[in-house]
């Protein structure tokens, strides 16, 4: 590809410059002068929400098997070249969203580039590091198995989307991992891995035409890809309750929420930060400080494409659960009509502080990026957030918690539940 072919332009309002290669691959510079590092990465729009239920866990398999060895490099090799010059390498998987990145010294760019390249177009998933690495994630699996507050958000994740690749774990079944063949690996890369669904990102002391350069050498050649659409979520709700003899009951009560794309979004993010989001939430001053029933208690905001939850998690006692439920849909019950305006105007500057703060990594900066250009088709100023939260108002989040108390709640538990409240006990306190 010649200079020529590529297509090149600054991003309005961001400060950010962006190349779209020939083969679709976007590339976007965030310039941190200031600085003496860069965090860059290819982030690629598949995650455990492309597999097929037989082949469930594939894509983490993959991310595994990528830092495995390559035509050019052992297993080895990578880890030593990019710690050589300080540096480190990683990557993640999600239910929609993979990632491999890298951070470094500014002059050692071009070499992250190139083992990235490396790891994603040139790994040979050699039959015995299949078989090495499988012993190892099954290992993964057991481990959060046996983590109740890690594997609770699997099962709440099933409980809400039953039966659909959106309610799997993205670590994939034991099960169906320990069959897991050579061929379903490669097989993934080949029907996923292409030039349009991959965004590469970098944030710091970076020169834009030196990195487009890089990239176009690593992955020029990759072909562009049309992926099958995702089956779309169904989101179901209801009850899953394992009695395990523990110290301590592990619950999440969830409901369905809003997409990344819906009106309300900026308001249920305000909304859990109020709920259940720091110290001075709802959920922590009446629950843990006044009441003294759990040591940890929280609300999450999850966002997909087409569909979203809002969870409230907690971990006490077999005797404290009984009264901690009740409270907990007493406090949710409460933000439709009540007087929220103090409440918001802290948790919006809550959540402008976190997003202005993370702005000073370069990691941070490139992880965001590549996000919103996965999940929008654009960078989205900060300005333009700022706004789109300062616009969030009291009668936002009192709809908002209406739209939520709406849908059949999803509730999930592990633990000593005897006295745990029976599904249509709770349900009943969530809309009487």
């Amino acid at each position: 590809m010649s200079m020529n072919d590529r297509v090149t332009d600054p991003v309005a309002g961001t400060g950010l410059v962006h190349t779209r290669l020939d083969n679709g691959i976007q590339v976007i510079s965030d310039p941190m002068s200031t600085v003496e590092s860069v965090s860059l990465g290819a982030w690629f729009g598949v995650g455990a929400r492309n597999e097929a239920p037989e082949i469930n866990g594939v894509a983490h398999f993959l991310e595994h098997m990528a830092f495995k060895g390559t035509a050019r490099r052992g297993p080895a090799d990578i880890a030593e070249e990019i710690e050589a010059v300080g540096g480190h390498l990683n990557a993640y998987t999600s239910r929609e969203q993979t990632a491999y990145y890298a951070k470094v010294l500014k002059q050692d760019t071009g070499l992250a580039v190139d083992i990235l390249g490396d790891i994603l177009r040139n790994s040979t998933f050699l039959d015995d590091e299949v078989s090495r690495e499988r012993t190892v994630i099954l290992q993964e699996i057991g481990q959060a198995a046996d983590t109740p507050d890690d594997i609770i958000f699997d099962l709440f994740q099933e409980t809400a989307y039953p039966d659909q690749a959106l309610g799997r774990p993205v670590l994939g079944r034991a099960e169906v991992v320990g069959q897991m063949p050579r061929d379903a690996i490669v097989g993934f890369v080949d029907a996923h891995y292409g030039g349009e669904q991959m965004i590469f990102s970098a944030a710091g002391n970076v020169d834009h035409e030196a990195l487009v350069a890089s990239v176009e050498a690593g992955f020029g050649g990759l072909p562009r890809r049309t992926l099958d659409p995702v089956e779309p979520a169904r989101y179901v709700g209801g009850e899953r309750r394992e009695e395990r003899d523990l110290e301590q009951v592990h619950l999440i009560l969830g409901f369905q929420g809003v997409t990344f794309h819906d009106p309300d979004f900026h308001a249920q993010q305000v909304l859990s930060m109020l709920l259940g989001g720091g110290m001075s939430s709802r959920l922590f001053q009446e629950i843990r400080e006044k009441r003294g029933l759990v040591y940890s208690i929280y609300s999450f905001s999850s966002a997909y494409r087409d569909t979203g939850l809002l969870g409230i998690y907690a971990g006490t006692g077999e005797d404290q659960v009984a009264e901690l439920v009740p409270v907990v849909c007493e406090e949710l019950c409460k933000l439709t009509d009540a007087d929220l305006e103090a409440e918001v105007n802290r948790s919006r500057t809550q959540l402008k502080s976190g997003l202005l703060m993370s702005r000073e990594t370069t990691s941070n900066r490139c992880e965001q990026v590549a996000q919103h250009m996965l999940v929008y088709n654009r960078v989205m100023p900060v300005d333009e957030i700022v706004a789109k939260v300062d616009a969030v108002d009291a009668d936002a989040v009192r709809r908002v918690a209406r739209r939520l108390l709406e849908s059949k709640p999803t509730l999930t538990a592990i633990g000593p539940l005897s006295r745990l409240e029976s599904y249509d006990t709770i349900r009943g306190r969530l809309t009487g």
